[in-house]
């Protein structure tokens, strides 16, 4: 289990996050959503150790906070963000291949790379084509392919769904739903409530650094209030 206590977060002499507490079960996905600039990004990056923070980040009972980021990815958390950065010179198969765990032998490296192709067939059809000229739906794909590569038992993703079509929204939800029916926590960033009210267990809602609201997607729905006063633009 993630367990967030106390979270504060800092860029500099900005302070960002303002003690912020949740939690993430195995097998469930918690939604984080929010305005921009509410601190849902930098969040995940405390988590991620990518940010300067304090308090308490624990997975599986094991703090996290002053790990260097690879150390992190090593116990099992996985991150997505929202830039996707993939390599654009190198091909498909060449970015998923990237995503494996150090040692990690050709033979199963080749497996994984037939597993992700068949949760996304797009990529099975584009895996020899250049990063860089497939379309931002099908990098978001390669980005979060490439990170499930890495076998991660949490994984964080930060607005999978940003400029999608209802298809690639739709095939994303699918995957993040085949994920916790594996076993695999996730935390959704989202800033839109359509794919979160659909597939998560749990809704946080962030404002000014803190987390306002949780409860379950029911409860958001019927909370007209928060919504437009934390959510709506």
């Amino acid at each position: 289990m993630l367990r967030v206590a106390n979270l504060h977060a800092f860029y500099g002499k900005s302070h960002v996050l303002h003690g912020v507490d949740f939690d993430v079960a195995p097998g469930e996905i918690v939604a984080l959503l929010g305005r921009n600039g509410s601190g849902r990004s930098t969040t995940a990056k405390a988590l991620l150790g990518l940010v300067e923070a304090t308090g308490e980040v624990s997975w599986e009972g094991a703090p996290l906070i002053g790990l260097a980021p690879y150390a992190i990815a090593r116990r099992g958390l996985g991150y997505v963000p929202e830039s996707r950065d993939v390599f654009p010179r190198l091909t498909v198969r060449q970015n998923l291949l990237l995503g494996c765990k150090p040692g990690t032998s050709r033979a199963s490296s080749e497996a994984g790379v037939d597993r992700m192709v068949a949760l996304f067939p797009r990529l099975g059809e584009r895996r020899d084509t250049e990063a860089g000229v497939l379309s931002g739906g099908e990098q978001q794909m390669l980005a979060l392919a490439r990170t499930l590569m890495g076998e991660p038992r949490l994984l964080v993703i930060d607005e999978p769904t940003e400029g999608l079509a209802p298809q690639v929204v739709a095939q994303v939800a699918r995957a993040l739903v085949a994920l916790r029916e594996r076993g695999i926590g996730v935390l959704l960033i989202e800033q839109k409530l359509t794919i979160a009210l659909e597939i998560a267990q749990r809704c946080l809602v962030m404002g000014h650094g803190q987390v306002v609201f949780e409860g379950t997607p029911e409860a958001l729905r019927g909370d007209a209030r928060m919504r437009r006063e934390w959510l709506e633009v």
